[in-house]
Formats: structure tokens, sequence, C-alpha cells
């Protein structure tokens, strides 16, 4: 178990943490998730799509694997699956440096907020256009429902 002067020693700005260590362990119903991916995103048709974090386009849920779950957990997802967790349901990462020099980050998700699961890493590519900047809303209609 890390101390805390190992985790702040790794410190990098005013948020980000580094311990070293082979594994980091939910507890509870806690769950912990890695490659949650915010950077420049590729199309598979080869267009490159900036980071939109932290602007409005930027929000949407983000796709994660889940890295361990507490033991009061039983929800059918298992470690290693693909889950998708609403907006902004996760924490700071905290970053784990393996032996090996391989460094993971790690956050922790809210349970009740995982969307969908996937035991494949999802290959679907999301803009969040839906949330776009300068989209007009969208307006429903009574006839769309069926009204006359």
């Amino acid at each position: 178990m890390a101390t805390a002067e190992e985790i702040l020693q790794g410190q990098k700005g005013q948020y980000k943490h580094k311990i070293k260590g082979n594994r980091l362990k939910a507890i509870g119903n806690d769950v912990l998730a890695c490659n949650m991916y915010f950077g420049e995103q590729k199309t598979a048709g080869g267009i490159i799509v900036t980071n939109d974090d932290g602007k409005t386009r930027g929000i949407y849920p983000r796709w994660c694997q889940v890295y361990d779950k507490g033991p009061d957990n039983t929800d059918e997802y298992q470690v290693g699956d693909w889950v998708l967790v609403a907006h902004g349901r996760w924490s700071r990462a905290i970053e784990l440096q393996q032996d090996n020099g391989a460094v993971t980050e790690i956050r922790k998700i809210d349970p009740e907020e995982i969307l969908i699961v996937s035991d494949k890493k999802p290959s679907e590519f999301s803009l969040g256009a839906e949330y776009g900047d300068n989209v007009a809303p969208t307006t429903a209609r009574p006839e769309d429902f069926g009204a006359t």
C-alpha cells in the first residue's frame, strides 16, 4: 500500500497523483476503470477529431474498461469488460506506475451510472454532436406523437 508521501511525491499539477505498485483494489460496491480516453480521436475513415474535453460538444458518455470491482458489487459485468459511463460520473485519474514502467490511469466510476456493458472494445466513434456548440435544439411537435 502506498504511503501519503509516495502519493504526493508523484503529484503533477493540482490534482494529478502517481503511485507505484502493481495493483489498486476497489472496496465496497466501487468500480475502478482504466482506458478512458479524452484526447484527439481518429475515425475509421482517417478523419482526425481534435480534443473536445472542456467544451460543450465534449459532454457525452465515455467508454472505459473495468479495472476492478469491489467485493460487494454483484453487477453482471466483469473485470476487463468495457462499460459506457454517463458524462462526468468518474473521478480524476490516479496514475498507477507498474514495476515494468508502464503507467495506467485509474478512475473511480459511479456504478449506478453505467449505461451499457460490452465484452469487446467498442469501435463506434461518437462526436457528441447532439450536444454540439451552436446546434439548435430540436422541437417535438404533437403530430410526431400521433396527435391530429
